[in-house]
């Protein structure tokens, strides 16, 4: 760690001339943010609460969240009933972001005091034990008993009652308040801020906030903190809210009562510390101060030297953490979804380091050791793979600072040009495909100087961008060629798979290096890609030639088919021949989509739209609306009802040429990405079941399709599920590499009468042989402690264990020095032992001796792994080395002999 990073980390007496002017409340303690955090847990452990880590900020589970919003999210399922609680309490210090969705307050980071983008939200729950006395009772005593917050700057806010949901006043929380509290501090809120509710529908319930007065006392005199409880004042603020989920909101929105009753609290850390240490600003304690003191080392600004400043490195030492953990935990900045919001925000930080405290070079990733070091306790895996956040911090900051500069300079220049006060969209699209300002960083730039952006003006120049891209995709193309007089082609690729056709016009073209034709016809069979559906394939023939077409197309309404080569006489008449088995399969699965399509929204509820599809010979892809996974249930009655249909040999109901609002009142639906004219076909299976405005090629009837089988249902996007099917021959191939991989297994379990019990019995036996390892690697663990406890040798005033051992694992050999550690004062251990036929070393030291006597376990380890051939490090205290040469081990011992003897 260099020294810089160390200064950081201890000093917060003198960091700047702002630190210097902060107010202290008259009950400010020295208590770090560090023990803070600890005793919160540390108490409710003692409550016999199960402590568990918190959830990743990265949430990929939950298809209505991108990020952890709140320490609630990973215990949804527990709230929902669809899991069982691990412990009927827990409690957990949660990594929460909140930048996007109605949390959108990121503009408002580092401007003001109290915003932030990644915050901690302490959290205690029980799931149908405790209530509301014990968790009123217990906040209570933790924020006067244990943290020594005065009782006469906090208030307490209950519900009030709603009659339009027929709700009382919360009377219960209120006599058990007056336990604690003067009534007069116990206020009384509505639905906005003392009901909460996880969503339209499911577990909800009154809350009870704990708010804190923060002014002087001199401000407190004038009014009382009591009229300012939930008034947006920045020195009166919520603390704590106990939430009391003892509601179901039914969909009908009707309530009742939950036989099992739960609660859920949640505390910022953030403004807790700040609260305990008396700090007028969540920036000026223990949480931000170190990395606001090494920005301000680096840039050799004084944090106070002026508010532009203030907020660049406010913006700094937030973006930082929210960049650092999100990376973390494995979301990478890209440009969609989760990797822009955090692109954004790392690119704003770059922005406001490099135009306020003149960072022209990577600066944000050198913040990433002092974070990882001030959470390694708390949130390891930052720590784990500080090397990776940093390279990849690294890698975004060179590439927005290329383009910044220029851009920054670019934007100076339109301001001196600009009449007016708003910037137009085409120079702030110049902006972002230049120079790689996204829109929302000129606006921001733009408001600090008083002007704005066109923003309608932006997106139709990137909607103009994307028809560029798409006409640059296209590659050189050349002329048409005319052959024949017309220029429309007729379709009847629903009739007939075959026509006798001649050729309009041709033209070549060029794409990814590779040329080929484009070929219109007089009439064609063949079905261009459109809908979903991809285009077909086939021959056009005469009698001494052949042209494979290997894709049709549509432009605008040209239908366009795809040749590698010319006929040899492009004026000759020609037989246009569809590959009839692929089109059957296409065909099958498109039919099946518009059935799959039906039972989903019967199964899971008209909520259900389109939201893209793909179809061809392989497989079926469809897109569509739905909040949640599916459940087994939902996927097997979804499936069971899509064969249903199909064994019933629907027949094929088509209507051509209806008018639109006539299909649309025939309860036609619309699809997806379609563009309809005012003329459309109409699709219909059964119509009380499936009705579709559809110019793609289905089957005669549903029997057609044979069999329809799931094999995938998965998240694309918020909101968004993607079920992959397949049908006939392919779902038969599907079914039958099943069917032999279940063979397979009863094979492998000699052929069971029963073969799930079988494997259930495997399972547990396999469960019970692993115990029955761990117990007897436990006792030999134990054995040797006792053994290596009788070798203790003294030298001087330390307590050696010198040896090596035989252990069962790696972990055995941690666990066991970490125990060696706590039993013996003054330790000195070196362990060697031979694991999986590898030579392990281990060094620990008790903390005086390191402290005291400068020992180092890593520097130790170092020399050891030699005699070895191997390698190794650590800590200060614990140190470990594995190697390649087992007969280096006694070796290493007596070297660790020899280093020893020379140090004391």
């Amino acid at each position: 760690m260099s020294p810089l990073i160390k200064a950081a980390l201890v000093q917060n007496k003198s960091i700047n001339q702002k630190e210097q002017r902060v107010t202290h409340h008259p009950f400010a303690c020295n208590m770090t943010s560090r023990d803070i955090r600890k005793k919160f847990l540390d108490f409710f452990k003692s409550k016999n609460h199960l402590i568990v880590p918190s959830a990743p900020i990265v949430n990929k589970n939950d298809p209505t969240l991108m990020f952890t919003n709140a320490g609630m999210n990973q215990f949804k399922d527990y709230f929902l009933g669809n899991q069982t609680p691990k412990h009927p309490r827990i409690a957990d210090t949660q990594k929460c972001l909140r930048v996007s969705g109605k949390h959108n307050d990121l503009e408002e980071v580092g401007i003001d005091t109290y915003h932030h983008t990644m915050f901690e939200m302490l959290g205690n729950w029980s799931f149908g034990d405790y209530f509301k006395k014990e968790a009123i009772a217990w906040s209570w005593e933790l924020l006067t008993e244990i943290y020594k917050l005065p009782k006469d700057r906090l208030y307490v806010t209950v519900f009030g009652g709603d009659k339009s949901e027929n709700l009382d006043r919360d009377d219960e929380s209120v006599e058990f308040w007056k336990n604690w509290i003067s009534e007069d501090r116990i206020l009384f809120g509505g639905k906005k801020d003392n009901f909460w509710e996880m969503g339209d529908q499911g577990p909800c319930g009154p809350c009870t906030e704990i708010h804190i007065d923060l002014r002087p006392e001199s401000e407190v005199k004038k009014i009382s903190g009591r009229d300012l409880v939930n008034k947006d004042n920045p020195q009166v603020i919520e603390i704590w809210n106990n939430v009391f989920i003892q509601y179901n909101r039914k969909a009908d929105g009707t309530l009742e009562e939950l036989p099992a009753k739960h609660v859920d609290t949640g505390m910022g850390l953030e403004r807790l510390v700040r609260a305990i240490q008396g700090k007028n600003s969540n920036y000026d304690t223990d949480i931000f101060q170190p990395l606001i003191a090494f920005i301000s080392s680096h840039a050799g600004i004084q944090y106070g030297a002026s508010e532009q400043t203030d907020i660049a490195m406010r913006v700094l030492a937030d973006h930082i953490r929210a960049i650092s953990f999100v990376i973390a935990d494995g979301q990478l900045p890209s440009n969609t979804k989760a990797g822009y919001v955090i692109r954004r925000i790392l690119r704003r930080a770059v922005r406001y380091g490099y135009t306020f405290l003149n960072f022209k070079n990577p600066f944000l990733h050198s913040l990433v050791p002092l974070l990882a070091s001030q959470f390694e306790d708390v949130f390891p895996e930052l720590k784990a793979q500080e090397n990776f956040v940093q390279k990849v911090i690294f890698e975004e900051e060179l590439s927005f600072l290329r383009t910044l500069e220029n851009g920054l300079k670019r934007l100076d220049q339109i301001k001196k040009e600009l009449k007016g006060d708003t910037i137009d969209g085409k120079t702030v699209f110049e902006l972002y495909d230049t120079y790689g300002f996204p829109a929302d960083l000129t606006a921001l730039l733009a408001k600090e100087n008083n002007l704005r952006i066109d923003m309608a003006g932006f997106e139709k120049e990137m909607e103009m961008q994307r028809e560029r891209s798409k006409k640059a995709a296209s590659g050189e193309t050349s002329d048409w060629v005319y052959v024949h007089h017309g220029d429309q082609t007729e379709f009847i690729g629903y009739d007939f798979d075959e026509a006798t056709v001649h050729i309009l016009k041709y033209r070549k073209v060029k794409q990814k290096d590779a040329w080929f034709y484009q070929l219109v016809l007089d009439v064609t069979p063949f079905y261009a890609e459109s809908g979903g559906q991809v285009g077909d394939t086939g021959v056009l023939i005469t009698h001494d030639d052949e042209i494979r077409i290997t894709d049709t197309q549509k432009e605008n309404e040209l239908i366009v088919h795809i040749a590698e080569k010319l006929p040899k006489d492009v004026t000759a008449t020609f037989r246009a021949i569809v590959d009839k088995k692929r089109r059957l399969k296409i065909t099958n699965h498109h039919s099946a989509t518009h059935l799959l399509h039906a039972a989903l929204r019967k199964v899971l509820g008209t909520h259900v739209t389109q939201k893209g599809s793909l179809v061809n010979e392989h497989m079926l892809r469809f897109d569509f609306s739905h909040m949640s996974k599916l459940s087994d249930e939902e996927i097997k009655n979804i499936e069971t009802l899509v064969n249903e249909k199909i064994r019933e040999n629907i027949p094929l109901e088509e209507r051509r040429n209806v008018p639109i609002e006539e299909a649309k009142k025939s309860g036609a639906m619309a699809l997806f990405g379609e563009k309809y004219g005012d003329y459309v076909r109409v699709i219909t299976f059964d119509k009380d079941f499936s009705v579709e405005l559809c110019g793609g090629t289905h089957v005669s009837s549903t029997g057609q399709i044979g069999i329809f089988k799931l094999i995938s249902e998965t998240s694309v996007a918020a909101g968004v599920r993607r079920i992959e099917a397949v049908t006939g021959e392919g779902a038969e191939k599907f079914i039958e590499h099943q069917t032999s991989l279940l063979s397979t297994i009863k094979e492998i379990l000699n052929h069971p009468a029963d073969v799930v019990k079988s494997l259930h019995n495997l399972i547990e036996e396999n469960k019970t042989l692993k115990k029955q390892i761990e117990q007897h690697h436990a006792k030999q663990t134990a054995e040797t402690k006792k053994i290596l406890l009788s070798k203790i040798e003294k030298l001087d005033d330390l307590n050696c264990i010198i040896s090596t051992a035989a252990l069962p694992h790696a972990d055995a050999m941690k666990q066991l020095s970490f125990e060696l550690r706590n039993e013996v004062p003054n330790l000195v251990l070196v362990l060697g032992s031979v694991i999986d036929e590898k030579p392990l070393l281990t060094v620990m030291l008790s903390d005086n001796l390191v402290k005291e006597k400068q020992l180092n376990a890593s520097s130790i380890i170092k020399e050891l792994s030699k005699e070895i051939k191997g390698g190794g490090g650590g800590q200060p205290f614990y140190a470990t080395a594995g190697g390649k040469d087992c007969n280096g081990l006694q070796k290493a011992i007596a070297k660790a002999r020899e280093m020893l003897n020379a140090t004391v």
